[in-house]
């Protein structure tokens, strides 16, 4: 196949319609069947549209057939991504990609001599409690400042918090249920006293019919995890932070500081939904209640 029968995928703008056409698809695209897989696999349509997208771009790179493609293919690949500036974390995921839709759907062993790269040991930006707060006051209206609120005080992903639907708070066990979050599983988190604050006097503005927390655009959607970014960062810059942050260091920051206040790790494993603890083991290099009982040599 060549590279101008591949259709683009910008024309495969959500996942919904890729399923409901995936007919139509088949007969010109050669990455049908793995949408197809991914879709009745249950992934989710952010690591859909991801594998797509990897598997689209290597084939226009090397500009043959998927039955075509060697494992030099696949090497230079990545070496041409490497050369890009590629981060470590980023060429494990293409390959993720790859290896997916090469070894289980067309059943080919090509990643036998195709090793992954160590992953980058990058320490998480962790924000302090003030400078938390001075964020979350330096949003300009109610509905941006519960958000940034829940993002810290719940520990939530940004994909989790645009996603709060109306019946899953709790306000009187202080609790919130978070449904389908990543690896399609439901945990549930804390409510901090100021977000039930922030609720009681957001909620009753809200219309009865609305479904969403925190409503999109169009009717009955949900917040664009874009728009939410754009809430931090406006905040981020009003408060004259220099710190390199972006939504997802709330959460670092939730569970540093839960670490630093003695909560026991496995409980921070549970609010947080990490499957491996040695994910959230991260936090023990960041957090520095340690340091205040040690003195410096040099002292």
């Amino acid at each position: 196949m060549k590279n101008s029968k591949l259709v683009p995928l910008k024309s495969l703008k959500s996942v919904d319609k890729l399923s409901a056409n995936s007919q139509i698809i088949a007969n010109s695209h050669s990455l049908a069947s793995l949408a197809q897989e991914l879709i009745i696999r249950g992934f989710s349509k952010r690591t859909i549209k991801s594998y797509l997208s990897h598997n689209q771009h290597f084939l226009n790179f090397i500009g043959k057939s998927a039955r075509e493609v060697s494992s030099q293919d696949i090497k230079n690949y990545l070496l041409y991504l490497k050369s890009r500036n590629y981060s470590n974390t980023s060429i494990n995921s293409v390959i993720s990609a790859l290896k997916f839709y090469y070894t289980e759907l067309l059943r080919r062993k090509l990643f036998f001599t195709i090793h992954r790269p160590k992953k980058e040991k990058y320490l998480p930006t962790v924000l302090t409690r003030a400078e938390i707060v001075k964020i979350i006051n330096c949003a300009h209206n109610l509905k941006h400042k519960l958000l940034l609120s829940l993002l810290y005080g719940s520990g939530l992903r940004v994909s989790e918090v645009v996603k709060i639907k109306i019946n899953h708070l709790d306000l009187i066990s202080k609790s919130l249920l978070v449904k389908n979050a990543k690896g399609q599983k439901d945990r549930y988190t804390l409510l901090s006293d100021i977000s039930i604050k922030l609720l009681n006097i957001y909620l009753p503005k809200l219309p009865n019919t609305q479904k969403y927390l925190f409503n999109g655009q169009l009717i009955n959607s949900n917040l664009s995890q874009r728009s939410a970014q754009k809430i931090f960062d406006h905040a981020l810059q009003e408060s004259g932070i220099k710190k390199d942050a972006s939504c997802h260091s709330l959460r670092h920051s939730f569970a540093t500081h839960l670490l630093e206040n003695g909560v026991d790790i496995r409980h921070i494993q549970k609010l947080l939904g990490h499957q491996n603890i040695k994910t959230t083991e991260i936090y023990t290099h960041v957090a520095q209640n340690f340091l205040k009982n040690v003195k410096s040599p040099l002292d």
